[in-house]
C-alpha cells in the first residue's frame, strides 16, 4: 500500500481516563477528534443542505455504499466527479462498506464465503457485493475514508456464527486491500468484528492489525445487544487498536455513548440518532430531550434551548416549533435537524475541551447531573 492520504496525531491525553484529543488530516479537510459524523445515507443529510450541515459545526459526514450503488449508481457519481462534487459537501466524507446491510437487510440477502447476494429493497433485483466490488464502488464514490467489506452478525448469534463472520471479515479485508485502486487518495479502514465474545474481538483485532490499515473501526455493535454489552466490547477492543491511528465506533451516537466511549479512547462516531430524533419531534437540549409535540409547549414562547446559539434557537420559540410539527410543515424537521446537529457538535466541542484540560470524567459527571443523558430511546422513522 502506498503512502496513506490520512495523517492522525494525538494532541492531548486525559490522564484521568483513556480519552485523547486528536487531529485527523484528510484530502478534503481536517477533523478534530473525538468527532460525531452526521449520516447522509443517500448522499444527503436528511432535511438540511450541505451549507446548513457545515454551519452546525459538523466536520465530516457519512454516506452509504450499498444505497448509493443502487441509486443513482456509483458510475453516475464517478462521472459527476465523486461524492464531493455530486453532493456539494466540501468537507471530508466517510463511506461505509455495505457490511451493515448484511445485518439490517437480513431477510433480503444470502451470505457465502465470497460475498453477499442481496435482493434489492427497491425493486427486488439481485445485487452482488464482494470485497472487490465493494472497493470498486467506493473508489467510484471517492470518499476520504472507505471501509473494508465485513460480515456484521446479528444479535443474538451463536459462537459458531460469529466465528465464521470473523474469519470472513479478515479474509475479505485482505481482498479489499488488494482490490483498492486509490490508496493514495482514500484511506481504507479495517473493521473489527466478534459479536459479544471478548476473545473473538481480540482475535479479530489481532488478525486485522497484521494487515496494517491506516485506521480501524469497531463494527457489529448497536445491532440489538444490551448497552452494557456494547460498552464492554468497546472497553475490550479499543486498547487493542494502535494508539497512533484513528479508532472509529460504527453506528453509535446517543449522547451518553459519545461521551462515555470517547473516554475509552474512541475518536470517530456516526449515528442517525440526531437527525432521526429531529424528524420525530424529539429535540436534544442542555437539560434533556424535549418532546416538542407535547401540549406543555403550546404557549411557551421561549427558545428551545437558551444555551444554544443555533439558528433555530435564535429565531423561534417552542410554541412555534410545536405548531410546525403538529401541522406537518416541512420547516419543523428542518429546524429540528439544524438544532439537533448543532447540539451534538457543541457536545463534542465541549468534550474535546474537557479532554484537553484533563477533565473528561468531570465533564461526564456534569452531563449526568444536568440531565443531558436522560433519553436512550430511538424512535423509528
Amino acid at each position: 500500500m502506498s503512502h496513506s492520504p490520512l495523517e492522525f496525531s494525538v494532541i492531548d491525553l486525559d490522564e484521568s481516563c483513556a480519552a485523547r484529543r486528536g487531529l485527523l488530516k484528510l484530502p478534503h479537510g481536517e477533523v478534530e477528534t473525538p468527532a460525531f459524523l452526521p449520516v447522509g445515507t443517500q448522499g444527503s443529510v436528511k432535511a438540511v443542505t450541505p451549507e446548513q450541515v457545515a454551519e452546525t459545526g459538523a466536520q465530516m459526514i457519512l454516506a452509504n455504499t450499498y444505497h448509493l450503488a443502487l441509486r443513482p449508481g456509483s458510475e453516475v457519481v464517478r462521472e459527476a466527479g465523486g461524492l464531493h462534487e455530486f453532493t456539494g459537501w466540501k468537507g471530508p466524507i466517510l463511506t461505509d462498506s455495505g457490511g451493515y446491510q448484511v445485518f439490517s437487510l437480513g431477510e433480503l440477502n444470502k451470505v457465502d464465503d465470497d460475498g453477499v447476494t442481496f435482493r434489492s429493497h427497491i425493486d427486488g433485483d439481485q445485487v452482488r457485493l464482494t470485497p472487490s466490488r465493494c472497493m470498486e464502488i467506493q473508489n467510484d464514490l471517492g470518499a476520504d475514508i472507505i471501509m473494508a467489506f465485513d460480515e456484521c452478525p446479528p444479535y443474538p448469534a451463536s459462537r459458531e456464527q460469529v466465528e465464521r463472520a470473523v474469519e470472513r471479515t479478515t479474509r475479505w479485508a485482505g481482498l479489499c486491500r488488494a482490490a483498492h485502486r486509490r490508496d493514495a487518495e482514500q484511506a481504507l479502514f479495517g473493521i473489527v468484528q466478534g459479536g459479544c465474545f471478548d476473545d473473538l474481538r481480540q482475535e479479530s483485532a489481532r488478525q486485522l492489525l497484521d494487515l496494517d490499515f491506516p485506521g480501524y473501526a469497531i463494527g457489529g455493535v448497536s445491532v440489538g445487544e444490551p448497552p452494557e454489552d456494547m460498552r464492554r466490547v468497546v472497553e475490550v477492543t479499543a486498547p487493542l487498536l494502535p494508539s497512533g491511528r484513528p479508532r472509529y465506533l460504527m453506528g453509535v451516537g446517543m449522547p451518553e455513548d459519545l461521551v462515555d466511549l470517547s473516554l475509552q479512547g474512541i475518536d470517530l462516531f456516526d449515528c442517525v440518532v440526531a437527525t432521526r430524533h429531529a424528524r420525530n419531534a424529539n429535540l436534544f437540549t442542555s437539560k434533556g430531550v424535549v418532546k416538542i409535540r407535547n401540549s406543555t409547549w403550546s404557549r411557551d414562547f421561549s427558545p428551545l434551548d437558551p444555551d444554544c446559539s443555533c439558528y433555530t434557537c435564535r429565531e423561534f420559540s417552542r410554541s412555534y416549533l410545536r405548531h410546525l410539527y403538529h401541522r406537518a410543515e416541512i420547516l419543523g424537521p428542518v429546524l429540528g435537524t439544524i438544532h439537533n446537529l448543532t447540539w451534538f457538535q457543541r457536545l463534542m466541542s465541549d468534550l474535546r475541551e474537557a479532554i484537553s484540560a484533563g477533565r473528561g470524567l468531570e465533564f461526564r459527571k456534569s452531563c449526568h447531573e444536568r440531565g443531558v443523558f436522560s433519553d436512550r430511546s430511538a424512535p423509528a422513522g
